[in-house]
Formats: structure tokens, sequence, C-alpha cells
């Protein structure tokens, strides 16, 4: 996998659901800790800096009142308002420190919903700079990342997920999203094949995306 055309997308890597004390963090802890995440991201993420790798953050949030969203929000936003999570400006809406971005990655602004896709330039600066295979890690397994993946599987960008760098809120629903839906969509794999597919590159042909 060439580096100079792929990109690690960090979905949510913020305190509300990373940090003891945020908002949704006890609703994901269990699947945070069944695989590690955010060690094996912080891993992910030096290695592919290192590689070349562009590395863009998509954190959400919302003016305090949610009046971005519908007064009468369901499903999954439901939980974020009723929750008081997310919100801009707050300690909760930050990146966590350890997935925080550095000089030279890319911050996308403007995510108010579950695809990353939806309501940013995403696509715009993917497409602007050659990027052709799009990595996802964060939260949550089966919703954000799920929506994200299906979306660029759709505009033809090769999709890789990351199952060691996902959580959900419960193991069921991560593992199914892992079963039945991410082979549909992308190519998954765990942390480390994803690396060991960059380090292939560096001293293989990098001609091309793949």
């Amino acid at each position: 996998m060439n580096p100079a055309t792929t990109a690690l997308v960090l979905i949510e890597f913020q305190n509300d659901f990373t940090t003891e004390g945020g908002a949704l963090h006890g609703a994901v802890k269990g699947t945070m800790e069944s695989t590690g995440m955010l060690a094996n991201t912080v891993k992910t993420v030096a290695a592919a800096r290192e590689a070349g790798v562009t590395i863009i953050h998509a954190g959400i949030s919302f003016a305090p009142g949610y009046h971005e969203i519908s007064p009468n929000p369901y499903g999954i936003l439901k939980g974020v308002v009723t929750t008081n999570a997310f919100v801009k400006g707050g300690w909760g809406a930050e990146f966590v420190g350890e997935v925080s971005p550095q000089p030279g990655d890319i911050v996308i602004e403007g995510k108010r919903g579950l695809d990353t896709f939806g309501s940013t330039n995403l696509d715009f600066i993917l497409r602007s700079r050659g990027l052709e295979n799009l990595v996802l890690a964060g939260f949550l397994t089966n919703c954000c990342v799920e929506s994200t993946m299906r979306t660029g599987y759709e505009r033809g960008y090769q999709v890789v997920t990351l199952k060691d760098c996902t959580a959900a809120t419960s193991q069921e629903e991560h593992d199914a999203a892992h079963q039945f839906t991410y082979p549909m969509f992308s190519r998954p794999m765990n942390h480390d094949e994803f690396l060991a597919e960059l380090e292939g590159a560096a001293v293989g042909d990098t001609s091309r995306g793949y």
C-alpha cells in the first residue's frame, strides 16, 4: 500500500469517547479495552505518519443547545444530546492527547452527523491530494466508522477498516459489524497487518496505490 496515496482517517478520538469522565466513555470502555484500540491507534498513527501517510482527524461537535440538528433527535444523536456530549469548546469535544493533531495533519471541520463525508469537505481533500486508499479507525464501529466506510466504497476509494482500532457500545455490535458488514465494503484488517503493508510498500514498487 503506497503511503503517498493513503489517508488514515481518525474518527471521533475525542474525550467524550476515549477518556474517563467523558460523557460516552462508559458506553464504549468495554470494547476499547477488549482490543486495546487506543494503544493500537497511537502506534498506528506514529508509524503511518513516519511512512508518509496523510493523517486526517475527524471530530464531531455541536454548539451549546444542539441547534444544528433536529429539535427532536432520535437514535444515536438523541444519545449525544441526552448526555450533553461533544459540545464545541468543551473538554469532551477535544481530541484525546495521545491522538491529537500534529503539524502536517489535517483536521476536518463541520462533522455534525454520522458519515464523515456527509457535511464536510473530506472528499474534496482526498481527491485534490490524490489520496486513493482510505483507512478508517475510531468510533463507533457500527455507526460513524461504518457510515464513512460505506460512502468511501460508493465513491470509489480503496477502503480499509482497522478492526482493532475501533470501538462500539457493545461487544456484540462491534463483532457483528466486523464479521458481516465490514467485508462487504472494505478490506478489514488489524493494525499490524496495515503497517506490514506500508512496510512492504517501502521496499517494493510504490508506483501504484495497491
